[in-house]
């Protein structure tokens, strides 16, 4: 080959020299085209996410959490199993990978309230059907973030928040009785005293894995966040333990979410006590 180029003019060479070169680069172009598209992480799509939890003085963690990131945005969700029944934890891993699985579904922001109208009736009929007549259920609490908007859906005491401008702005709803009774106090029926010391004051009244579930609290239209928003999704564990003003303390630090999760734990830890509850922060920021 080389007894075979010498023979050649200098321009000859440089032209058989570009077109190997120009096949090359086709090559490596062809190969690169042919690669399955890899899904960017949460850091790539510009939202950054940090989570923490604690199993507190409970003998089982009956909280379970994930989220993900697809071209579509970036889902976040906590799911609380109510504690003191049988299946909490199956319910809270069965909403959770559920939601995973069918959000990975979802092609367009479009389909988003849908998907998660659609996914919670399934879950409700899933975790009915492996109940089987026992006692159990879940809680959920699930974001989705695309860009600067908001989109989400709630069912039971998992709270979504946004920390905006030194202060918390309240999301979702509680579905327990202690909205029932505040709606007494205000009709006269009952005195704020005995509302709230009500036994039946925290219990649920709408969750996932329950006969008479209907639907999900779900915003009809996406939220709208702000420069420097930081969404906070958790289980009653964490609003629980610690007081608002708490939390604002901490978030006042301006630490990643990461941090901020974690600082967050350590707070409830702090407190000791006797009765904690399983405790599950996810915190978002960016978009």
């Amino acid at each position: 080959m080389v007894q075979e180029l010498q023979g050649l003019s200098p321009y000859t060479v440089v032209l058989i020299a570009g077109v190997l070169i120009l096949v090359l680069l086709l090559l490596r172009w062809s190969i690169a085209r042919s690669r399955p598209k890899q899904t960017p992480p949460a850091e790539e799509s510009g939202v950054q996410i940090g989570n923490g939890q604690t199993i507190g003085s409970r003998s089982e963690q009956d909280d379970y959490f994930a989220s993900m990131t697809t071209p579509v945005g970036t889902l976040a969700l906590v799911a609380d199993g109510i504690s003191g029944m049988a299946n909490g934890r199956m319910s809270s891993t069965l909403a959770v990978t559920t939601f995973m699985k069918e959000y990975a579904k979802v092609t367009r922001p479009e389909e988003i309230i849908t998907y998660l109208d659609r996914t919670a009736g399934v879950v409700n009929r899933n975790i009915l059907q492996q109940l089987n007549g026992q006692g159990g259920g879940t809680t959920l609490a699930v974001v989705v973030l695309v860009g600067n908007r908001l989109y989400y859906g709630a069912v039971g005491d998992s709270m979504i928040t946004i920390y905006r401008n030194g202060e918390f702005v309240p999301v979702n709803s509680k579905h327990t009785a202690e909205v029932l009774l505040e709606e007494k106090v205000l009709a006269g029926q009952m005195t704020a005293e005995e509302a709230k010391d009500s036994p039946v004051r925290y219990h649920l009244i709408n969750y996932l894995g329950y006969e008479g579930f209907s639907s999900m609290e779900i915003a009809d239209t996406p939220l709208e966040l702000l420069p420097g928003d930081y969404v906070l999704v958790c289980s009653d564990g964490i609003h629980e333990a610690l007081t608002e003003i708490e939390l604002e303390t901490i978030m006042r630090k301006g630490l990643p979410p990461q941090d901020s999760a974690e600082q967050i734990i350590e707070a409830v830890h702090r407190k000791g006590l006797k009765h904690q509850d399983n405790a599950t922060v996810i915190l978002l920021s960016g978009g």
